[in-house]
């Protein structure tokens, strides 16, 4: 339990002191705001920045904070410190810098900010890379969130896709996630997610009392228990790619660039922003305790280990019978306010890329008709093919932390371009180039090659990502 404590304070530590000097890098001033500048009813719309906090926590709060928990804390206790070390000095640095670039490029897309700070070259690369990633995110959750709801409130255990009762709640949550995207952000988005917003932290709190009125049994963190990973993968870079959400997920930038166009003061990034990420984390922490509480007493199958169905095993370990229907009812809030803000932003994104405006709904359609049927696609193939759920969700993973490394890289070159200290960006960027590129090197998806071999391969790319933003910086100082 110590470990478990130590963890959330260095959260809220690094949140009281490292968020103050990240902002004070940036610098946010009293300048107008793409959401009044640029107001279009639609996607430019001034909203309260108590709003956008909840509102951002839910686009952000997807099933990672939940299915990286349950699945991170099969490493160990170490995921207790980890966890908050990478939301610090990672996430909570990627998700301001995004969000608060984003508002100083007229509300740029991430895909935006690339083509901006590192070039052409690498923008057809990456919009290729993001427009994957929210197909493939969208299609999970409609999947997740799913098979939660007719678990707990029909008792289905056969999630096959000829399941009438299976099939009409993904037509439901995909019509809903259709709704969500063509509507101005303020009519659908801004009216319910805040609410939405409180019933999720509520749900997580019931599940922390539970600590406490119920027992808790947590091991702490010592150098003989580092690794624990009942199938012994290796920390470095397994642990980094499991647990996303409350770490470092690249998906956030995705949704800062969408919140950035609600905005109404740049002062207030700092707690929409990075407060978020934060909170963000401390919901991944408690769902990784309650998964270690779980597994520890064998209440857990081993065949639904680290999946989204220990949220119901959870739920009626920690939380009365009368009030678990809240849990998971939070739980499958996450994925659903998430799919459909993946879609919202694949749509700008790609509006953004044709520079086709989107005040009239036909343009809309237009881009989202063809989105809604490439995830129809995926989510019909992936329920007839055996093991496809892990498929997506590991090359899903990969692409979601390979993202969060341009957004770094951006930043380290707008604030060298400042003349700030861009250490702080810098190193997360490199840190994360290693990290991916070891997985995919290494990994049956990708390469399959021996770990030290695709290490080697990492560092090699890793250095010449340091160069060619070296290269970039020094343009700039001689355009200067």
């Amino acid at each position: 339990m110590q470990t478990f404590i130590l963890g959330i304070l260095i959260l809220i530590t690094g949140y009281v002191f490292y968020s103050k000097y990240i902002s004070s890098l940036f610098s946010p001033d009293d300048r107008e705001t793409p959401a009044t500048k640029n107001h279009d009813g639609v996607d430019f719309v001034p909203i309260s920045k108590n709003r956008n906090a909840l509102i951002h926590l839910l686009n952000i709060a997807g099933m990672g904070p939940i299915i990286g928990a349950v699945q991170g804390i099969l490493f160990g206790p170490v995921a207790f410190i980890l966890i908050p070390i990478g939301c610090i000095f990672a996430g909570g640095v990627h998700d301001y810098f995004a969000g608060m670039l984003s508002m100083r490029n007229k509300g740029a897309q991430i895909t935006g900010l690339i083509h901006r700070y590192l070039g052409k070259s690498v923008f057809r690369i990456f919009i290729v890379i993001v427009s994957i990633m929210l197909l493939l995110l969208a299609t999970v959750f409609v999947y997740t969130s799913g098979d939660i709801f007719v678990e707990r409130f029909f008792g289905v255990k056969d999630f096959a896709i000829s399941n009438p009762v299976v099939l009409i709640t993904y037509l439901v949550i995909l019509l809903y996630f259709i709704t969500a995207t063509l509507f101005p952000i303020d009519k659908i988005i801004g009216k319910f997610y805040p609410a939405l917003g409180l019933m999720l932290i509520i749900g997580t709190g019931l599940v922390l009392c539970g600590f406490f009125i119920n027992g808790v049994n947590l091991q702490n963190f010592s150098l003989a228990n580092y690794n624990m990973h009942p199938k012994h993968l290796p920390l470095i870079p397994m642990f980094f790619m499991t647990v996303s959400c409350g770490l470092l997920s690249g998906f956030h930038s995705t949704q800062a660039t969408i919140i950035s166009r609600t905005v109404t003061s740049e002062l207030d990034g700092k707690r929409i922003f990075y407060g978020m990420m934060c909170v963000e984390s401390l919901i991944a922490m408690i769902w990784a305790a309650a998964a270690m509480d779980v597994y520890s007493l064998n209440l857990v199958p081993q065949n639904i280990i680290g999946t989204a169905n220990v949220v119901n095993i959870i739920a009626n370990k920690f939380v009365p019978f009368n009030l678990a229907f809240l849990v998971t009812l939070a739980v499958i809030i996450l994925p659903i306010t998430s799919g459909d803000t993946a879609l919202r932003g694949l749509r700008i994104t790609i509006a953004d890329a044709l520079n086709l405006e989107q005040k009239k709904i036909i343009n809309r359609l237009i881009i989202v008709v063809p989105i809604v049927l490439c995830v129809l696609g995926i989510l019909v193939w992936a329920k007839l093919n055996a093991g496809s759920f892990g498929l997506i969700w590991r090359y899903f993973t990969f692409f979601n932390q390979l993202i969060a490394i341009p957004t770094l890289l951006c930043a380290s070159i707008y604030l060298a371009k400042e003349k700030k200290n861009y250490i702080p960006t810098i190193i997360p960027a490199l840190f994360y180039i290693f990290i991916t590129m070891s997985f995919i090197f290494s990994e049956k998806i990708g390469f399959s090659l021996p770990l030290i071999y695709a290490e080697i391969i990492a560092i090699i790319i890793t250095v010449s990502a340091l160069f060619y933003v070296f290269n970039i910086i020094k343009s700039n100082k001689s355009k200067n």
